[in-house]
């Protein structure tokens, strides 16, 4: 049986990808967005988190820990999440239930299960299931076996992904899908790096192979204040577009709905109280996609 960490499985998803879908959320991702509306999917095992509005400071989680992964700090209980091992006693063992964990280990077997109840509704609506993240493909032997599964029930999957993988690996996996929503963050390598970690040649690349080798790709580029929002940013997104072949492209506004998992997760958060777009507040970014013969959509 095939194990992986999954950390949410959303149904009657209407965003990732065509149809009434089931996205399901893997956990790891080897990008560091400085925006991530995903945190707690960046790193690659069990987090636990504090409600610190329900937490009583009793401490009691950090005298339970094996591991001794919890402190005491600003009157607030706090994490090293690389020391924690994921035995969740501290979970159970809150008075007041102020802990949780982000993140449980699931067999194929059982995400298909939870797929399958859908199924009817992916019918009528030529949807499906959508993997999604963090990055699925950085669990390459847990997506391959979900896919194949998947695949027998004659259920059209799609990623959202990165890109961000090794070449051959990326090859294996990228056409077993129906669908892949690429994301295409930035144009300049250096720029690139200083919002996601690491630089976008890997990216790029991927992605002409899958170009050339007739993969479906959406690519899709979430506009972000300060990082690649500027009409010049648009140029050059839509000019990397057209090199590489490709003729669609959906941007996704910045937003904030994962603000509030930066303070569970006693996180740093870059763009703490920056305002979200909206498509109307990006009508001249989307016209200089369309003047370059780029369908493009929100």
């Amino acid at each position: 049986m095939v194990k992986g960490i999954t950390f949410n499985i959303q149904k009657f998803s209407l965003h990732d990808g065509p149809g009434i879908r089931t996205t399901v959320f893997f956990k790891g991702c080897p990008l560091k967005c400085q925006w991530c509306a995903n945190p707690e999917s960046q790193l690659q095992k069990i987090q636990i988190i504090c409600h610190h509005e329900k937490c009583l400071k009793c401490q009691t989680c950090l005298r339970h820990c094996p591991s001794q992964a919890i402190f005491f700090e600003d009157q607030k209980i706090k994490f090293n999440h690389q020391k924690c091992i994921g035995c969740l006693q501290c979970v159970d063992m809150c008075p007041v239930e102020a802990l949780s964990n982000e993140g449980e280990i699931k067999t194929v077997e059982e995400i298909v299960k939870i797929c399958l109840q859908d199924k009817d509704f992916y019918e009528e609506s030529n949807g499906g299931v959508t993997i999604s993240g963090g990055e699925g493909m950085a669990q390459p032997k847990f997506l391959e076996a979900l896919i194949q599964e998947l695949k027998k029930e004659n259920i059209h999957v799609a990623i959202e992904t990165t890109g961000y993988i090794e070449e051959k690996l990326f090859q294996k996996l990228a056409c077993q899908f129906d669908l892949l929503l690429f994301d295409v963050k930035h144009y300049d390598r250096n720029k690139h790096f200083e919002g996601t970690g690491v630089y976008n040649d890997l990216i790029l690349q991927n992605l002409k192979w899958a170009t050339q080798n007739q993969c479906n790709i959406l690519p899709r580029i979430p506009v972000i204040p300060g990082f690649n929002d500027s009409l010049d940013d648009a140029h050059g997104l839509a000019n990397l577009l057209k090199e590489i072949g490709l003729k669609r492209v959906q941007l996704l506004p910045f937003h904030q709905f994962g603000e509030k998992k930066y303070e569970l997760l006693n996180k740093d958060y870059h763009y703490k109280n920056k305002k979200a777009l909206h498509p109307e507040d990006l009508k001249a970014y989307q016209d200089v996609f369309i003047k370059k013969d780029l369908d493009c959509f929100f």
